[in-house]
């Protein structure tokens, strides 16, 4: 049985296939995190929206610490997780999908660590990689069978939001070899690291990023070409649980932490 978790981001808020799930509020040191927990194709799989019930909670107030000690406890070990970005290359169109492989992080005021106390200690976990090639591998091969259009190889720019990014800022992204933007895989992916479960993403672009749009952006730019993508969404997240083939890539995000004596709860 594989153990999964979704992180649905912006317009992924109850996907279909995850209904019926029971929700339960698993308590954490970091303060309560809200999970929907079932099974589907014989695979234990929890379900958490990024953003909250009703999209109340911005992306710089996500208590991602939370989400990810939470989903450990119920034995996670794969993590996949939805973004909504804005493109800083021409070849990312909205309504693609870019499983990433890359992050800049320009975030400012997250605590973005797991051992910042001194009962834990201190960490420095390898970051060289930030997703995990395994689950990248997986969602890759359940793209191929189906007809979305989408990009093996990606690098997301983690702003900190909630604002939109200035034109000069999106230059600078592009110069630096961002291809998205978004405001929420970091720490998110980090955390997942640290505590030893595979994680990737994949993103949908809505819109072109500032200063390359013609228009103003707008959040309800994001949710109308969300809407537009969520069936296809859906799709994807229902062929990464069947997913049954085996793994030619390796990865060693379970035992990452063995030099700190293994990440414990």
């Amino acid at each position: 049985m594989r153990k999964i978790a979704i992180i649905g981001g912006t317009g992924i808020y109850s996907p279909e296939a995850l209904s019926g799930f029971e929700s339960k509020i698993v308590q954490t040191p970091y303060g309560p995190a809200l999970c929907n927990i079932g099974v589907m194709c014989g695979n234990q799989v929890v379900f958490i929206t990024r953003h909250g019930v009703g999209h109340k909670t911005p992306p710089h107030k996500v208590n991602y610490r939370a989400n990810i000690w939470a989903l450990k406890s119920l034995g996670t070990e794969e993590i996949f997780a939805t973004t909504a970005v804005g493109s800083l290359n021409p070849d990312m169109q909205a309504g693609h999908f870019v499983v990433c492989d890359q992050v800049l992080d320009f975030t400012k005021s997250r605590i973005n660590t797991f051992y910042d106390t001194p009962e834990r200690g201190v960490a420095h976990v390898d970051f060289t990689n930030p997703y995990c090639a395994v689950l990248r591998e997986k969602v890759i091969n359940c793209l191929k069978n189906t007809d979305i259009v989408f990009h093996e190889h990606g690098t997301y720019v983690c702003t900190e939001g909630p604002r939109f990014e200035t034109a000069a800022e999106i230059k600078m992204f592009a110069q630096l070899g961002g291809d998205v933007v978004g405001m929420t895989n970091m720490p998110e992916s980090l955390l997942a690291r640290e505590a030893e479960m595979c994680y990737t993403n994949c993103s949908i672009v809505t819109n072109m990023a500032a200063g390359i749009s013609k228009t103003p952006l707008s959040h309800s730019e994001v949710v109308e070409e969300m809407q537009r993508s969520i069936a296809k969404m859906e799709q994807l997240i229902s062929a990464f649980i069947a997913y049954d083939a085996p793994s030619e890539a390796k990865c060693g995000c379970r035992t990452c932490m063995a030099e700190f004596g293994g990440f414990k709860l």
